[in-house]
């Protein structure tokens, strides 16, 4: 079954919805706006439960099909924040919002999941009942952590749960999957090198900071080349180098290193962790330094189940003909969270010849917006067909 023609018909009013959240980007818990129009909607639509303040800012709508003899309660997922980077794509709907833009498609997203709710509500052609999530805050705020931890999936009695996002550099409208480990548990530390500071004409009387700090950086290279299975992934990235002076001719007293870690299993998350520690504190300790390390772990390794990856791909295929493999992802997603709590699947949909997410002329790709509604759509009705 191809891309549904009631959502085709749809596409310019899901555009048109799209383009205003586009204009109007919030961030993490701050989507007030975001949430107020989706609650709108939803009402609109004649949902039969529309519930908001969970995870502070998320909406969540009940639309009941037309039976219930099967007693399923599938969720459906899309994120609604933006990121914090100032606009550069000079669209005539860019960003009204200074130093704010949705760089990852989250408007895309709620766009589809809105035009699916729309679709549902009319039809009910389905025998359960579906409960659509808009989470607030993906971009490392954890939302879908905290709509979990509110009780939502015992609240709605959400039995499985799936989510979806637009990817750059496949054919708009396609679709790709993997089951197990897909998307990168995502940790960050920082490191503090104590050494003692001075004058730049007499370093024989300091212990450099700087230097020690340097050692560690490539120290904590061997954590991926000498201390993981090479069949394992682990990524350790040191993205900030921040000395305590500034001056030319001052030894600093201390460095600041942050970065991040990225795994795609909980054993190599743990010892990435024990390494990091451990070559920091020992290698500022063999140069006479102190390190202190605040190690945070931030979301965990997504993974699909099995079943529900399955089905969730021979959906896709229906929808546009063909569901690829999906690559390993290093980047980190907060539906990590919800599929811990329930099984489920989350699936990349093409967005075409774009920029890449996360950079400042990213637009979301409206023609994906048939596919994805349809997609959504689809699930709900073969996952619960009606009686």
């Amino acid at each position: 079954m191809p891309v549904k023609n009631r959502l085709a018909e749809l596409l310019p009013e899901i555009t048109q919805w799209r383009r205003d959240l586009h204009e109007n980007p919030e961030i993490l818990f701050e989507t007030h706006r975001t949430s107020a129009v989706v609650a709108e909607k939803l009402k609109a639509f004649g949902c039969d439960e529309i519930v908001t303040g969970i995870g502070r800012t998320g909406v969540v709508g009940v639309i009941k099909g037309k039976s219930n003899s099967s007693g399923k309660v599938i969720g459906l997922r899309a994120d609604m924040d933006a990121l914090p980077i100032q606009e550069q794509t000079g669209l005539d709907y860019a960003s009204k919002i200074d130093g704010a833009m949705h760089a990852c498609g989250h408007d895309g997203h709620t766009a589809m999941l809105l035009g699916a709710a729309k679709y549902l509500s009319e039809t009910r052609n389905f025998d359960g009942t579906v409960v659509v999530i808009f989470q607030p805050a993906e971009e490392g705020g954890g939302g879908g952590k905290e709509m979990c931890d509110d009780g939502m999936m015992e609240k709605f009695g959400i039995q499985e749960v799936y989510g979806m996002h637009n990817w750059p550099g496949r054919p708009v409208g396609s679709f790709a999957i993997r089951p197990g480990a897909f998307f990168a548990a995502t940790d960050q530390f920082e490191i503090e090198i104590e050494g003692k500071g001075g004058h730049a004409a007499k370093p024989h009387e300091t212990i450099d900071s700087t230097v020690v700090a340097s050692h560690v950086v490539i120290a904590l290279q061997t954590i991926a080349s000498r201390n993981v299975d090479p069949v394992e992934q682990v990524v350790v990235s040191v993205t900030s180098f921040e000395t305590s002076s500034k001056a030319f001719n001052v030894i600093p007293q201390t460095v600041t290193l942050r970065g991040t870690v990225r795994t795609l299993s909980n054993d190599v998350r743990d010892l990435a962790q024990d390494r990091v520690t451990a070559i920091a504190e020992g290698t500022a300790s063999m140069m006479g330094a102190k390190a202190s390390v605040n190690y945070i772990r931030g979301y965990p390794v997504m993974v699909n189940s099995e079943e529900q990856t399955e089905f969730a791909a021979s959906v896709a295929a229906s929808v546009a003909g063909e569901c690829t493999d999906a690559p390993l992802v290093m980047g980190g997603e907060d539906f990590a969270y919800m599929l811990e709590e329930r099984p489920g699947a989350y699936i990349l949909v093409g967005n075409g010849d774009t920029a890449a997410v996360h950079h400042p002329e990213y637009n979301f790709n409206d023609e994906a917006i048939p596919a994805g509604c349809s997609w959504w759509a689809e699930i709900v009705e073969q996952r619960m067909p009606a009686s």
